[in-house]
């Protein structure tokens, strides 16, 4: 499977949950009143530059609604799409074709928004000749969680944990009430096996968190000098351990401060909540 798609039992739930808000109660009146004889060819066609992402979940819309209808793609996720270049193009008869349209396209956009996001900050690190990788968070759509991460993949990126049971991660709220060296301790007892991960908001919260034995770092809301000193000084003791990621509210105007402090990720909320959609159309020839 490529790496840049979902696996398929989120896509089919997915899509099947967008489909019955579309069709429920009796269905498309509007695609009803076209002939059943009609045929056509539809194209995918972007209107402005970006990065593909969601194919699976517009190849499921279209078998859902008619498995008949038959969709051949010259781009798959990951791959660049140019305004007004068709990416992809499905035939067959035209009443499924419209009534599984707006699906196949909120999928497409949505997802490809999100992986052409990813994409500018991956490049706005590279420009900058930094080393950072580019991390998603937890800050995803309710339902889609699998897919906008697949879509990150797509832009390049890296995925964080996929839900509260892949590892610890020890955040203010959790080191109030726990504090970092019985937090991290009580984790090594309990999930001996699981990655331990300290939110840090100074240079002593991360030095406790280094001591405690955390196996990454999470330096939140700090400007790029207070990341490099700190990174500076845990590395000088520790060359390959802890993970050190950085995050709170860099966007792109402010990611090339970062991209060279020497920390190894960033992770970015905005890529799954707030990308904005790549407008694509399904331009229609009848047959």
């Amino acid at each position: 499977m490529h790496d840049a798609h979902p696996p398929l039992g989120p896509v089919r739930e997915a899509v099947a949950r967008a489909l019955a808000e579309d069709l429920t109660p009796i269905g498309d009146l509007s695609a009803a009143l076209v002939p059943p004889d009609r045929v056509a060819t539809a194209r995918f066609v972007p209107r402005a530059p970006g990065v593909l992402a969601g194919r699976l979940c517009a190849d499921e819309a279209f078998r859902q609604v008619d498995p008949a209808l038959a969709i051949e793609w010259a781009a798959d996720d990951g791959d660049p799409v140019a305004p007004g270049v068709a990416f992809a193009e499905v035939t067959g008869p035209l009443a499924p074709i419209l009534t599984a349209e707006r699906t196949a396209l909120n999928f497409l956009g949505h997802l490809s928004g999100v992986a052409t996001l990813t994409a500018r900050f991956v490049d706005a690190i590279a420009a900058a000749g930094g080393s950072l990788r580019v991390w998603d968070t937890r800050k995803t759509t309710p339902g889609l969680r699998a897919m906008e991460k697949a879509a990150v993949r797509a832009g390049g990126g890296s995925n964080h944990r996929g839900n509260l049971s892949d590892w610890v991660m020890l955040k203010d709220n959790h080191l109030a009430v726990l504090g970092i060296t019985d937090a991290v301790a009580h984790a090594r007892q309990r999930w001996p096996g699981r990655t331990v991960h300290v939110e840090c908001g100074d240079a002593q919260m991360a030095r406790d968190a280094v001591k405690a034995g955390a196996d990454a770092l999470l330096l939140d809301n700090l400007p790029p000098a207070a990341v490099a000193a700190i990174v500076a000084e845990v590395r000088a003791e520790h060359p390959d351990r802890p993970l050190i990621e950085v995050s709170g509210g860099i966007d792109l105007a402010t990611i090339a401060g970062y991209a060279t402090t020497g920390a190894d990720m960033v992770s970015i909320g905005a890529l799954t909540h707030s990308a904005p959609v790549l407008d694509i159309g399904l331009d229609v020839d009848e047959g």
